[in-house]
């Protein structure tokens, strides 16, 4: 919590619209503490897609929340927001849409869902920092600041990283953002009277150091990824087995992953195929929440959540960065033009 921590959390509030931030440990903590800072009660029930990282469904279990999962739009990757609503029971307290792989989800649409239930939003941007989001009336927001509370993670391969780990909150509401800080802080707002039970999650000064520094460069590391997109689908477009990233007209696209999805071939053999020819690849995500055995659910089985367990065999991200050449580019497009099939 020194001078260099403090820097950094006024530099990225200015990016947000000068929102309330909180540094902490990592991503995983920054949800963790969201919940936590709203009060959930054990056996509440939290909507969030099927198709994401496990971290978003793991801290709701860890506090005895329910995780409620719904399927993802089949373009974007991102919660079906039309869904949601046949999700909702008295039991619900909250939505965490999760922007994957660089663009928002339909935020506008799960707030007008958010208000109508009385429900909180926690944005998990962790992979859309610095996306922009188009609402129907013209304004836009960025990505963690349209919700109740938005979560994001600076681990080293994100956009926006660090050399560790390290992750921050987002809100505009004063209030919770003290509380926020205290349950960060072992619950304290002064050194050793702890008023609510709270965690031990902070960001070192060396990473905020880092990350102030780098975040000066944001801007330009997003439009050397959007170049290496750009580059791919001019290449990519057309082959019949690939289908290039749908770009939502309600959101930029950072890309924090370049994602193709593939049909009637051997993903598998592909990805060796690609490995064999010094291109690396990954797969993001092999297996849906539901079908995880720490989240298995007896009655959810197979064909649940159809769209997620057909991307889960279809996707496959391609390696994107700032430092990438036109020559390693061509490459990789030549070498899947050539795929035998």
């Amino acid at each position: 919590q020194g001078p260099q921590v403090k820097e950094f959390e006024r530099a990225f509030s200015s990016m947000h619209g000068d929102a309330y931030v909180v540094s902490c440990a990592n991503g995983t903590d920054a949800l963790q503490i969201a919940m936590m800072a709203l009060r959930f009660e054990p056996g509440d029930e939290i909507i969030l897609p099927v198709f994401t990282y496990v971290a978003t469904a793991e801290v709701i279990a860890l506090l005895g929340l329910k995780p409620v999962f719904v399927d993802v739009d089949e373009r974007t990757f991102n919660i079906d927001v039309d869904q949601v609503e046949r999700k909702v029971t008295s039991k619900t307290v909250a939505i965490v849409p999760v922007h994957l792989f660089g663009q928002c989800a339909h935020l506008e649409s799960l707030m007008t869902l958010a208000r109508k239930f009385d429900l909180y939003v926690i944005e998990d941007f962790a992979q859309a920092i610095n996306a922009e989001y188009f609402f129907s009336d013209g304004a836009s927001r960025k990505a963690g600041t349209i919700g109740t509370i938005g979560c994001t993670s600076f681990f080293p391969s994100k956009n926006l990283g660090c050399y560790g780990d390290g992750g921050a909150l987002l809100t505009y509401d004063e209030k919770l953002a003290d509380s926020i800080r205290m349950i960060a802080n072992h619950g304290q707002r002064v050194k050793y009277y702890h008023d609510v039970v709270g965690v031990n999650s902070r960001l070192d000064t060396l990473q905020a150091s880092i990350l102030k520094v780098k975040l000066d460069h944001l801007s330009e590391y997003e439009s050397k990824r959007k170049a290496v997109a750009d580059f791919y689908d001019r290449q990519l477009t057309g082959i019949s087995f690939l289908e290039t990233p749908y770009r939502a007209p309600y959101s930029t696209h950072v890309f924090h992953q370049y994602t193709l999805r593939m049909q009637g071939v051997d993903r598998n053999h592909f990805k060796k195929y690609l490995e064999i020819n010094a291109v690396p690849s990954m797969i993001y995500y092999p297996l849906p929440l539901h079908f995880q055995k720490a989240f298995k659910v007896p009655g959810v089985e197979a064909g649940s959540f159809p769209v997620s367990e057909l991307l889960s065999q279809q996707v496959i991200s391609l390696p994107i960065h700032t430092e990438m050449t036109e020559e390693q580019l061509s490459y990789i497009c030549q070498t899947i033009r050539t795929f035998p099939g």
